[in-house]
């Protein structure tokens, strides 16, 4: 007979392009790994007060986060990526209405500019382990 966890963590993916390529876990007190799926919520069952959380792909890692159960005995986040959907989608358009025209006219500055949204992303993707994949709280 196993004994009902006092308290509950409750994560969800947020439906985003560049997350949907990723196998997003979270870790939990160091030691247990949940994989989040895309399509519904997990519910983590924590035995004790005051578990760590982490989440990751492998690559990229959130700070760990310290919860503390006081009112309730769950909480709710959404995992989000720092780049949006509508960020991707303007830098997919800028690199190519900037490569058209210069291709177009044949000027090189602009086939050259055109990249720089790429190299945006591909810095950002790379460089910013510890802000690529957030933890935001739901209140609800």
């Amino acid at each position: 007979m196993a004994i009902a966890a006092p308290y509950h963590i409750v994560l969800q993916r947020k439906n985003q392009v560049l997350l949907s390529f990723l196998k997003i876990r979270a870790v939990v007190n160091g030691k247990e790994i949940y994989p989040l799926p895309d399509t519904r919520p997990v519910v983590i069952p924590v035995q004790a007060n005051h578990p760590r959380i982490v989440i990751t792909d492998g690559y990229h890692i959130t700070a760990p986060l310290k919860l503390v159960y006081k009112d309730l005995p769950v909480y709710c986040f959404k995992v989000a990526c720092a780049v949006s959907d509508g960020q991707l989608l303007g830098g997919f358009g800028a690199l190519a209405i900037l490569y058209l025209s210069g291709f177009y006219s044949g000027i090189l500055a602009l086939k050259v500019f055109s990249f720089i949204p790429v190299i945006y992303l591909l810095a950002f993707y790379y460089l910013n382990r510890k802000e690529f994949i957030r933890l935001i709280p739901v209140t609800n």
